[in-house]
């Protein structure tokens, strides 16, 4: 029979900060397969994520199929946006949410990874880490800054930890970011130079996929993911109206939830996709397919 079994493998899912986003439905999946679970979170929200894991706030969604909680095996401070703590300005360094965190960049990552577990030592990489500062602006009012920042968090962030964190990976390894049909589709409303970063992401992972497949043996993949309404998503200030138009214009009229993008990126991420590398899924509910809405009488619709 075929199962998915992660028994002595570890993850690593950059971009968990609550128990509403892809990030934690992925990271639980993972969990319930077996795997022992890293996470890293952006620092403004370390301290929330921590209290609210003391405090029991989250043990209802940390609940396993065996009755146990969920348990994350080290939780590291991450900042995508800079790939070494010598990026990082000073006052950003020396700021209430930042100081004393020590090396929290990429490459502090990398080593504090290696300090905690030596090299090789992971197995998989989930990159689920998106910023868009000005989001809620359409592309043409977006600012130099803005865009760049979407790019450098959204999709450079991908490269970086595929480059740095590589040497880390034991063989047979899987790096896994979420992708948005933006980045191919006219979104209005996702904007902030989000929908270019989105096409870079998957352009990337094509262009990853092959380097890293070639000098390392690894495989990057990216899951297409329908719109969900988790706390980050709320910046984008229309998410609860992509939800409902791609529910009711989709193939399975229905909203998408987390944990079917979180088993579909344990399947990704296990020895039974070893074939697919550099590949966009779509964990969509169909919408992807769709060249015209139904959400109106037209010919055709049932």
């Amino acid at each position: 029979m075929l199962n998915i079994d992660f028994t002595g493998r570890r993850a690593l899912v950059a971009g968990v900060a609550d128990d509403g986003g892809f990030g934690f439905a992925i990271a639980k999946s993972l969990a319930e397969a077996g795997a022992s679970v890293c996470v890293a979170t952006w620092p403004p929200a370390l301290n929330i994520f921590n209290n609210l894991l003391e405090r029991g706030k989250m043990d209802e969604s940390r609940k396993m199929p065996d009755g146990s909680l969920l348990t994350f095996e080290k939780i590291y401070p991450l900042d995508a946006a800079f790939d070494t703590l010598a990026d990082v300005p000073e006052d950003l360094k020396e700021s209430k949410r930042y100081k004393g965190l020590g090396d929290f960049s990429i490459d502090g990552l990398v080593q504090r990874l290696t300090a905690d577990f030596g090299s090789p030592s992971l197995d998989i990489v989930i990159h689920s880490l998106a910023n868009g500062p000005e989001v809620k602006k359409p592309l043409m009012e977006t600012s130099r800054a803005g865009y760049l920042a979407a790019l450098s968090v959204s999709s450079y962030s991908l490269v970086s930890m595929v480059h740095r964190l590589a040497p880390l990976m034991r063989p047979k390894g899987s790096f896994l970011s979420l992708s948005y049909m933006a980045g191919e589709r006219v979104v209005p409303g996702y904007g902030g130079g989000m929908s270019s970063a989105k096409a870079a992401l998957e352009s990337d992972t094509r262009t990853l996929a092959y380097e890293a497949g070639r000098r390392h043996g690894l495989r990057v993949n990216t899951i297409s993911a329908g719109p969900y309404a988790s706390r980050a998503a709320s910046a984008i200030g229309i998410i609860n109206a992509m939800v409902e138009y791609c529910a009711t214009n989709s193939p399975l009229p229905e909203p998408l939830t987390a944990a079917e993008v979180g088993t579909a990126a344990a399947f990704l991420s296990s020895s039974l996709a070893s074939g697919i590398t550099g590949t966009t899924i779509y964990v969509d509910k169909g919408y992807h397919i769709m060249g015209m809405a139904v959400d109106r009488e037209a010919p055709g619709t049932l």
